[in-house]
């Protein structure tokens, strides 16, 4: 009895006559992994084949016939093994969501910390990020429609700035913090006031704007 091959929807063919190349996609991100083109040594022969039986017909041609025939057969099982090993070579890149069934890459859509996809278990930091972003557009609007003696925003409204990813190195943030995990970059500006985002000054004790200590 023959082995089953174990297989996803994820992925395109793009062998050919001559050999066996795979593309695997995350279902979320759409990124790729190509495996390297593995060249298939009977398609060649063949391929050489046919070229003889246009050029010249007769013994040739019924060479090139015969041949056909073999590659058939041939390039299914290799192509079989092929599409085995192209899994078993991409499947480290891939991680399968417990609770949606996708499969996406393990770089940028993978949540190690829930064991879930980041469609399913979004990384904290780049949530928070993306309300901060929204709610600052609607302070935006809002402030544009003020009468001119209203224009200054609420001291209640967001000021800290939060990153969803590093700056230095690109790595996605899963939680709001003040250091990058990988590198070590420091994520907190300094400079600002924790309250109402005003530039402090070097060597301030207390924000100018609002009187909030910020020095020692």
């Amino acid at each position: 009895m023959g082995r089953e091959i174990q297989f996803t929807s994820n992925y395109s063919d793009l062998s050919t006559n001559q050999g066996f190349q795979f593309e695997f996609t995350c279902d979320r991100c759409g990124t790729g992994y190509r495996t390297e083109f593995k060249t298939w040594k009977t398609g060649t022969i063949s391929s050489a084949l046919d070229t003889a039986s246009s050029l010249f017909g007769g013994v040739f041609g019924a060479a090139a016939e015969v041949g056909e025939k073999v590659r058939s057969a041939a390039w299914q099982k290799a192509h079989d093994e092929a599409f085995e090993a192209a899994i078993t070579e991409i499947k480290p890149h891939f991680r399968q969501c417990p609770r949606c069934s996708s499969w996406v890459c393990a770089k940028s859509c993978w949540n190690q910390k829930r064991g879930l996809c980041k469609g399913c278990a979004p990384d904290l930091g780049v949530e928070m990020s993306a309300a901060q972003a929204s709610r600052s557009v609607e302070e935006v609007w809002s402030h544009a429609a003020m009468a001119s003696e209203d224009k200054k925003l609420a001291q209640e409204n967001w000021r800290e700035t939060i990153v969803a990813s590093c700056p230095e190195c690109g790595e996605p943030l899963a939680v709001n913090a003040k250091f990058c995990p990988n590198c070590g970059h420091k994520l907190k500006s300094s400079d600002q006031c924790p309250k109402c985002g005003a530039k402090i000054q070097p060597n301030a004790k207390f924000c100018a704007e609002c009187g909030t200590k910020v020095g020692g």
